[in-house]
């Protein structure tokens, strides 16, 4: 186990150290505008909602670690104290990247990084046009966390307005996560994206769950089955009950044993592969009265 001291190494490399650890991470694609009207464009992943009722977002722009300069960001914030958070998708995350760069102050990030700008209904700062969704906001609050490079400034802001593109929306009208396709952080030049293939769902368990202390000592002990797998199985909120329709069970133990050879070890790790198969096909009950059944075998 590698242990680390904040205050024994230098900030850049911890800062990489939290970065990898604390992911993926949702990007805040803020754009600004000074006093002047000049509009910036800027994402920052040290971001996430925290309230719906009043709806507030926040994110955090920090120091330069290199100079301890701040970011152009938040001097617009601190002028006008507004920002439109634009949600960042698959399609525009090269893009979002390359408005990253470090331009100087009075450049316009639409422009360089090929956005369109798309007049806000209640702030002043566009918001951009090809963004699946953007939260129009009102700053209510800037929290300076330290005063050397590397320190955050929470940017707490209370969401005014959103718009929604409606091509992400599901027969629901709520947002699809496939449909919306989102791009999150991650350490080092690494993203991820909300696609079919990194999306899983985990069922919520019930009020009175049953807990991992009121599973049999054998499954705690299982070869086969994974934390994740005993967690479904200590959802329920009582253990199943064996009824006359679970007699074809028996058949399928007999099938299971005749494989294992007469090898009790193997024939538990047996059941619980087939455990395992029932859980993540989300057949709970099915799961729980093989194992019960299995505890009777003659």
């Amino acid at each position: 186990m590698l242990t680390i001291d904040p205050q024994n190494v230098e900030t850049h490399i911890f800062h990489q150290y939290l970065l990898g650890s604390v992911s993926p991470r949702p990007i805040a694609f803020a754009s600004t505008v000074d006093a002047k009207g000049n509009v910036n464009l800027s994402p920052y992943s040290f971001f996430n909602c925290f309230s719906a009722k009043p709806p507030v977002l926040v994110f955090s722009p920090s120091r330069r670690v290199r100079d301890n300069t701040i970011k152009h960001t938040l001097e617009n914030i601190l002028e006008t104290k507004e920002v439109v958070i634009n949600i960042v998708n698959y399609s525009m995350a090269e893009q979002m990247s390359l408005s990253s760069t470090e331009y100087k102050k009075g450049v316009n990030e639409f422009i360089k990084a090929g956005f369109t700008e798309e007049k806000s209904v209640k702030v002043k700062p566009p918001r951009i046009s090809q963004s699946p969704v953007a939260f129009e906001c009102k700053v209510n609050d800037i929290i300076e966390l330290g005063k050397e490079g590397g320190a955050g400034n929470l940017i707490i802001c209370e969401v005014l307005l959103v718009h929604i593109n409606e091509n992400i929306l599901d027969e629901n009208n709520m947002i699809s996560p496939f449909k919306l396709d989102a791009v999150a952080r991650m350490g080092g030049n690494w993203y991820c994206r909300t696609n079919s293939t990194n999306i899983f769902e985990i069922p919520r368990p019930v009020s009175y769950s049953i807990g991992f202390d009121n599973l049999p000592p054998t499954l705690l002990q299982s070869r086969v089955l994974t934390g994740n797998n005993l967690a479904r199985l200590a959802s329920v909120e009582k253990i199943p009950e064996i009824t006359p329709e679970d007699g074809f069970l028996d058949s399928k133990l007999d099938n299971l044993f005749n494989k294992a050879d007469g090898n009790k070890q193997v024939f538990v790790d047996k059941v619980h592969q087939k455990m395992k198969e029932l859980i993540e096909n989300n057949k709970i009950t099915d799961a729980w009265k093989l194992l019960l059944k299995h505890e009777n075998y003659k």
